[in-house]
């Protein structure tokens, strides 16, 4: 039971793999995203004969379904109704308070999705590093602080920027502002919201590759994270077009900023639909 860990894999300081020995002479593995989206860890017996999947109890998978549900649809809805908002901007009357009412309700799901993701990490299995090759379901926690986690660092950092982009939309209902006010207070946290998203998306791919580069996507986890990250960037790009240039009072490139918003929203919709296959 006391022994230890034979090799400890990850990015940076954050570990993502963990191999050890068993005390049959067999081998675990634990790798973060599995354990933590599917309540799974793999056992492979001494010798030759092939590795196998342990579950967490009844109790961790049911908890792990239910919120990976909720935060998946989240995602899928909020991305929805960005999408719309975006062709409501480009295609429609482009009335501001039109859009910013269709954005206002995709963040509130944005927002759903990030914090129910928090929870998702947080209540997470837990393995017994050099014990039994099995996972250990915890108290259920609403909040916890583990920034030494990659996967509760990637999901918090998401989670602040859906509560950035909550600014941005509620001061976008705002009227009479002047071009300053308007950098100031919509496009500042916009651009904000967009870099946290980026960076919690770069923390994924550093968690699923485990601090390696990849050139082939194999495993649905992979696409989920990389097409999540496709959204991000295409966020950026949106929020850099709607820069406000002071002399002119206008936008840098309306096209660009509402097509990268509907591009990106529907990236994050379509991961959000994948997600829904990634449970237990």
């Amino acid at each position: 039971m006391g022994q230890p860990e034979q090799r400890a894999e990850g990015a940076g300081p954050f570990t993502t793999r963990l191999t050890w020995r068993l005390p049959d002479g067999g081998t675990a593995v634990w790798e973060s995203r599995p354990a933590r989206r599917r309540g799974v860890l793999s056992v492979r017996p001494l010798g030759a004969g092939p590795a196998r999947r342990v579950r967490a109890d009844a109790v961790s998978l049911a908890r792990l379904r239910r919120l990976n549900a909720v935060s998946a649809i989240s995602f899928v809805v909020g991305g929805a109704l960005f999408a719309a908002g975006a062709a409501v901007a480009q295609f429609g009357s482009g009335d501001a308070t039109e859009c910013a009412s269709i954005y206002f309700a995709g963040g509130l799901f944005f927002s759903l999705g990030g914090y129910v993701s928090l929870l998702q990490v947080i209540n997470a299995p837990r393995h017994v590093a050099g014990g039994a090759g099995r996972l250990l379901t915890p108290r259920w926690r609403w909040w916890s602080y583990e920034p030494a986690r990659v996967d509760w660092l990637s999901a918090f950092v998401l989670f602040a920027g859906t509560l950035v982009f909550a600014v941005d939309l509620l001061d976008s209902f705002l009227q009479g502002l002047s071009v300053q006010q308007v950098n100031r207070l919509i496009w500042a946290p916009d651009v904000i919201g967009c870099a946290l998203f980026l960076i919690s998306g770069h923390l994924a791919v550093a968690e699923i590759w485990h601090g390696r580069i990849h050139l082939r996507i194999r495993g649905l986890g992979e696409w989920i994270v990389v097409v999540n990250q496709l959204g991000s960037v295409l966020f950026m790009v949106s929020a850099l077009a709607a820069y406000t240039r002071p002399a002119t009072g206008s936008l840098v490139n309306a096209d660009i900023a509402n097509w990268g918003t509907l591009t990106g929203a529907l990236c994050f919709s379509l991961a959000g639909v994948l997600q829904l296959g990634e449970h237990s």
